[in-house]
């Protein structure tokens, strides 16, 4: 028999992800590109609501000016849609973390017959476009009374809301041994007082963030509040179609930086406490 050829040695074409150099490289070149996908267009807004002057092939305005600025502070519509999105996000927060903290604490806590099924009913808002779902919503408004109306509005953003407060929460909960709140309950603390005294304090970052993403939820909802509120409730990103449309690019690029800025700074918030210790090995386990 002739004799067989020796085996070539296998070539490992992933070599680089057992390489930590590599590994470091790769996401800082992710990192990069993803800073300038983002950072790119929030810098020509901000470029644009400061333009006095900008003409192509001019890299930045050739004049500078505040009157866009201006123009858009002292536009009554402006400051009334603004009033209305910064007194709903909070409402919209508070009514979502009094039904969806208790659920979070049960599924965590307690034997709650197909758990893994009603959480994933949260999820289903958010995996399909709404607009179908708002459609329907307007009907049903329409037939209750709730069309155009101001709790119209904060009832349909709880939709798009429930799903953060309550997954976050559930799986800070989870998170937290809870030996320490038996322990609590040995030592003759009530179930309530020992929710309070020992659960609730290490549940708060979690908490938290998720009433930081709540309120960007309610902040940033527009097709749904464009359905059932017009024309007498009239939010910052409903606005922001009208401006965009009719009015000249600059306008539109502060109102954009208005409503952008809030968001940047509560997740800038939010970011700290997703390090927290419960938040994050709860998210984790999710």
């Amino acid at each position: 028999m002739a004799a067989q050829a020796p085996a070539m040695p296998a070539i490992r074409l992933t070599w680089w992800i057992d390489d930590p150099r590599m590994r470091r490289l790769l996401l800082r070149l992710f990192a990069a590109a993803l800073a300038v996908f983002i950072g790119i267009p929030l810098l020509t807004l901000v470029l644009w609501s400061f333009a006095g002057e900008w003409f192509w092939p001019n890299l930045i305005p050739t004049q500078w000016s505040l009157r866009w600025w201006q123009e858009v502070l002292d536009n009554p519509r402006v400051t009334n849609a603004m009033f209305l999105s910064f007194t709903i996000a909070p409402v919209v927060t508070l009514l979502t973390a009094v039904v969806a903290i208790p659920a979070g604490y049960a599924f965590a806590r307690l034997d709650v017959p197909f758990r893994r099924t009603l959480l994933l009913l949260f999820l289903i808002p958010n995996a399909f476009p709404r607009i179908g779902l708002y459609v329907s919503l307007a009907v049903l408004y329409y037939q209750i009374g709730l069309i155009d109306t101001y709790w119209g509005i904060v009832f349909l953003h709880m939709i798009g809301t429930m799903v953060y407060m309550t997954w976050i929460t559930t799986a800070t909960f989870r998170s937290i041994d809870p030996h320490l709140e038996e322990a609590a309950r040995d030592a003759g603390a009530s179930p309530v007082r020992a929710f309070l005294s020992v659960v609730l304090p290490l549940a708060l970052p979690g908490i938290i963030v998720a009433s930081l993403f709540s309120f960007l939820a309610s902040l940033d909802e527009a097709q749904g509040t464009l359905i059932v509120g017009t024309p007498h409730y009239i939010t910052m990103p409903v606005l922001l179609y009208t401006l965009i449309s009719s009015f000249q690019r600059p306008v539109a690029a502060v109102f954009s930086v208005l409503l952008a800025l809030p968001s940047l700074l509560l997740l800038i918030v939010a970011q700290r406490y997703l390090h927290s210790e419960y938040v994050a090995a709860g998210l984790g386990r999710v």
